[in-house]
């Protein structure tokens, strides 16, 4: 798999990355990929999904998005940004589920695969280190890389930028469906310890960080903005350092913790379709619910914004 994270690297890091490039990748595959280029005033990216088919249509559909604002930033800074690590890792799990099935290994359900590719992201404001800025607007990723098909949803996003996460590699979340912070999934936790022969590190999440940009509250990082355009349940699969780091920094992408991160991703791709992992437990939700109401609200900006 180590060699699926440098291929994956090798393509976003040139000044040249674009979807083409990675629609090349994949299909060497057989993986049907789709490039959409969106442009603004502030410059424009390739938003690439793919789809690694599995052996039932009817089985549950996993969803893994890599979010980021942009795999560089040029030309303030040269080579890709700690901000890549969404997209690296979201390119080695597709790279690595298609040649998995082109040599036989098929997983039981579909995984759809979205990210986006911007070698020249600008940047912004943000306490206590400064974020990757992007071309296009946090709703306008989740047009792109959302699907309604997606059962349940991984979304990978590098998040070192601030100081309630201090340590290196990779933290899960809790679960998040419309609106709800649910308890961390036992069978994901499950899955960490197996791939990565550690205990399980999670992230804190509050309900600010679950909200839509764009309401003037102080959020972790985009993680978990695809939970606000989808009724199916979300984690996050954040990448941490120890010590704050912009997500604008060079050389801040630690392939041995993508590895890890990667694993997990693969490994939650073969357990989900096959009923072995589950997100969330339905009875406790559906309690929730009925004790308390929807919590839906959460997944809009609120009223007067």
């Amino acid at each position: 798999m180590f060699d699926k994270i440098q291929q994956a690297y090798d393509i976003l890091s040139r000044p040249d990355a674009d979807g083409e490039l990675v629609r090349d990748a994949l299909e060497t595959y057989g993986l049907d990929t789709e490039v959409t280029t969106i442009s603004t005033d502030e410059g424009s990216t390739d938003f690439v999904k793919t789809v690694v088919p599995g052996a039932d249509r009817d089985a549950p559909t996993l969803g893994v998005i890599g979010r980021l604002g942009g795999v560089a930033a040029r030309p303030a800074e040269l080579g890709p940004v700690s901000d890549a690590d969404g997209a690296i890792v979201a390119l080695a799990v597709a790279l690595h589920l298609g040649e998995m099935r082109a040599r036989g290994d098929v997983l039981a359900g579909d995984v759809r695969i979205a990210t986006h590719v911007c070698p020249d992201a600008p940047t912004s404001p943000h306490d206590p280190v400064p974020f990757m800025g992007s071309p296009v607007d946090t709703s306008t990723m989740n047009e792109h890389e959302v699907d309604e098909e997606m059962d349940a949803v991984v979304s990978v996003d590098a998040t070192k930028g601030n100081r309630v996460h201090c340590e290196r590699g990779f933290a899960i979340t809790p679960t998040v469906k419309e609106g709800w912070v649910l308890k961390v999934s036992d069978s994901l936790l499950d899955i960490q310890e197996r791939s990565t022969g550690r205990p399980p590190s999670t992230l804190t999440l509050t309900m600010q960080d679950i909200t839509p940009y764009g309401n003037d509250v102080h959020h972790i990082n985009s993680i978990l903005q695809p939970a606000t355009a989808t009724d199916a349940p979300v984690v996050g699969v954040a990448t941490t350092s120890v010590s704050p780091v912009p997500g604008c920094g060079t050389g801040a992408n630690y392939l041995t913790d993508l590895l890890d991160a990667t694993g997990f991703v693969v490994e939650t791709a073969k357990d989900f379709p096959r009923g072995r992992a589950s997100f969330y437990d339905e009875t406790e939700y559906d309690r929730l619910t009925s004790l308390y109401g929807s919590m839906g609200r959460l997944q809009t900006l609120g009223e007067g914004v």
